[in-house]
């Protein structure tokens, strides 16, 4: 657990300021993600901050969007993935996949041609900026365009950790109900952009679309919602469109939006 859940922030032993990550040739450092405990304290999120924009800044100069997948258990972020890098060529692309126990989603992924990195958390409920750290350091980063973090599901803690991600991307899929950006506004408050997953369902499912854009309006303006199904590929032309279009702002120092 984390210290705004009341329990202990996870932490990943031996980071504690910016760093370089990769090498040249495919050589690259080895750290382990090890959870640690760390006291539930102001500090935690200012150390996580600062660690949080040397990785970003890096990144930028060596031309690396990195999106911090955010949601519930079970929305799709697996899903997506595996499509975004079957369509897109995963050589450019790595994939951080943080989860409590197996490596399961990260063994989804591998063979699709991108580098995939599990991070187990323990009771952690959400990876932290030091997690990032080491995984991105066990990655050869030359010639990558885009490192994928699926955050751990949960609809709370993640909003309050900036990674050293250029953007989030929070999915909704369709079973989980409209109401949860009205029950979970920091996830969506924080939002780049918003996936409605799962729409191939939309028929057989109770689901008040009307009601979501409503919420969504009432917290974030800026981040658009876009429909897709990771699975039945409905939609997924104007993920890569995003993808491609936030990329390209993200080099040259702008928002997202």
């Amino acid at each position: 657990m984390c210290d705004t859940c009341g329990g202990h922030a996870a932490e990943a032993e031996g980071h504690g300021h910016p760093h370089p990550h990769g090498h040249a040739g495919g050589h690259a450092h080895t750290h382990s993600a090890r959870v640690t405990v760390a006291p539930a304290t102001a500090s935690v999120l200012g150390d996580n901050s600062r660690l949080a924009k040397g990785i970003r800044a890096e990144l930028t100069q060596r031309g690396i969007l990195m999106l911090n997948l955010t949601s519930a258990p079970g929305s799709g972020k697996t899903a997506l993935l595996h499509a975004t890098l079957a369509a897109e060529e995963g050589g450019r692309a790595a994939v951080l996949v943080g989860d409590l126990e197996t490596d399961r989603d990260a063994a989804r992924l591998r063979g699709l041609g991108a580098q995939v990195l599990q991070i187990n958390t323990g009771r952690g409920c959400h990876l932290s900026a030091a997690q990032v750290s080491s995984g991105l350091d066990q990655l050869n980063l030359e010639g990558l365009e885009y490192v994928f973090v699926e955050n751990v599901g949960n609809m709370a803690c993640p909003s309050d950790y900036d990674l050293g991600e250029h953007g989030r991307v929070t999915l909704l899929s369709l079973p989980e109900g409209d109401d949860k950006v009205a029950k979970y506004p920091g996830l969506f408050a924080a939002a780049d952009v918003v996936l409605l997953n799962k729409i191939d369902l939309a028929n057989v499912l109770p689901f008040n679309e009307d009601l979501l854009r409503q919420d969504l309006s009432r917290l974030n303006t800026r981040a658009p919602l876009l429909r897709i199904s990771a699975v039945g590929g409905q939609g997924l032309d104007a993920w890569w469109s995003w993808l491609r279009h936030c990329r390209s702002r993200a080099m040259q120092g702008k928002t997202l939006a």
